[in-house]
């Protein structure tokens, strides 16, 4: 089974990477968002990405035109997805729009296009049953910094076919992933179920009052020999994202702490439209934040 046509789904912060991840590699990309605006803002970060790959990483300006040339944009799902053999889902943490975009996306893909969602949150098996095919569909996850933090956590439910999983593994490899395969669902997949509960703990200190954000990251970066502390982190992440997680953590434990950590987020940060990296300020101000400066730690 062959990957070369991908429609991806989401033009924020993750989903923008992982489009031009794919089509850096070689993989036709047809990037869908919803929301004009939105797909808008992922066209902007291909540009910032292109840049960064040809300061930073040593792509050639002949590399990143011809990334270029394999993506296209659409706000018209049916034709982001009519002629996919594989979808990379990263629409919001949000059960019913996952629903929504799920039911509506398998109606339109043909029978050979294997489903994969990017959640950071929900296992396969919720989603499965929104397509008419749950036998191709597992999740694919991506982290954040999708070209230096490159796992691809392939991850099926029990009715996905062992064929398709196996195949995801071996396109994770091809679009500069490694393939990480995990047997038993498990929300969270490996690498959030270590994060979250990292950045929960640095909320509540810093929600109960206990220190502040720069010196909670200062302590982490000195003591881990780490470039990054879980300020700078849930800035990259995005603080939609650990806001939902919190509320989510909140809603499914009888841990209050969470529910604390979810509306500090959402009256300091939320309501603001300080949502971290994406929006150049969120606990730090960016593209220079205070913690990559030197004299920090």
């Amino acid at each position: 089974m062959s990957f070369t046509k991908i429609a991806t789904a989401g033009a924020g912060t993750m989903g923008s990477q992982v489009a031009w991840q794919m089509a850096f590699h070689g993989k036709h990309v047809t990037v869908y968002d919803a929301i004009a605006a939105g797909l808008e803002k992922g066209r902007e970060l291909h540009e910032e990405y292109a840049a960064l790959f040809v300061e930073q990483r040593g792509a050639s300006r002949r590399e990143v035109e011809d990334t270029f040339a394999r993506l296209t944009y659409t706000t018209d799902l049916a034709e982001a997805v009519r002629d996919a053999d594989l979808i990379s889902e990263s629409v919001p943490e949000d059960l019913s729009i996952k629903e929504s975009f799920w039911r509506e996306a398998s109606t339109h893909a043909p029978e050979r296009t294997v489903f994969t969602t990017n959640t950071s949150t929900l296992a396969p098996s919720v989603l499965a049953g929104f397509v008419d095919r749950p036998q191709r569909f597992l999740a694919l996850h991506f982290a954040i910094g999708v070209w230096d933090s490159n796992i691809g956590e392939v991850m099926g439910h029990a009715g996905t076919d062992p064929t398709v999983f196996e195949n995801l593994l071996e396109f994770a490899g091809e679009i500069g992933l490694v393939p990480i395969p995990l047997r038993r669902e498990r929300s969270g997949y490996i690498v959030n179920s270590l994060l979250v509960p990292w950045c929960t703990a640095a909320l509540e200190l810093l929600v109960s009052g206990v220190s502040d954000h720069q010196s909670i990251d200062r302590t982490w970066m000195i003591t881990l020999q780490s470039g990054m502390g879980p300020f700078g982190m849930m800035d990259r992440m995005g603080l939609g994202v650990v806001h939902h997680v919190a509320k989510l953590v909140a809603e499914t434990t009888p841990d209050s702490r969470a529910l604390e950590s979810a509306r500090y987020l959402d009256e300091h940060y939320i309501q603001k439209g300080l949502l971290g990296v994406v929006t150049n300020e969120g606990f730090y101000r960016y593209p220079n934040p205070a913690f990559a400066q030197p004299g920090f730690v």
